[in-house]
């Protein structure tokens, strides 16, 4: 893919972490969102703060759209860097419709939200998912389970998705 997604509308990457993230998951998300906005895509986000806040800074700092897919039911604790914010008074549910609306899925960073996120991303089977820290799942014989990507670093996360040459 180059930087379009179906019909011609822009490529859209979901990019997922912990509203609790460490400075380096806030470094990681932030250039990840800016990477991604460098290269026409429009960045969607759960809409609060931590990773979320710091890939929709990011992608804003490169003059990049960013898309909030909120929890709530109204607009309060929407992060100020987004660009559209859409309430949707799901609760935990929002995750499938913020992985769903993707094109890529790029997870930064690990709590019990972004592992549901990870989950459903997995689950639709015909996106890349990339994995940059966070969560490391086992099968039952305590090997690795396949489909995730491992990257490195922000760069070779947002390569990983294979959205671009």
């Amino acid at each position: 893919m180059s930087g379009q997604g179906a019909g011609g509308a822009p490529v859209q990457v979901a990019v997922c972490g912990p509203s609790a993230c460490t400075d380096r998951q806030r470094r990681d998300a932030r250039e990840v969102g800016r990477l991604l906005a460098e290269r026409g895509a429009v960045v969607l986000c759960g809409g609060y703060g931590g990773v979320m806040a710091a890939a929709a800074e990011g992608a804003r700092a490169a003059d990049g759209i960013t898309v909030g897919v909120l929890s709530g039911a109204d607009r309060a604790g929407a992060g100020s860097d987004l660009s559209v914010v859409l309430p949707t008074g799901l609760g935990e549910a929002r995750n499938s419709v913020l992985v769903r609306s993707a094109d890529a899925v790029i997870v930064v960073g690990g709590s019990w939200g972004t592992l549901s996120e990870l989950a459903h991303a997995m689950r639709r089977g015909d996106v890349p998912v990339v994995q940059l820290g966070g969560w490391r799942i086992l099968d039952e014989d305590g090997r690795p389970l396949g489909g995730v990507l491992d990257a490195g670093g922000p760069e070779d996360a947002v390569a990983l998705t294979g959205l671009w040459p």
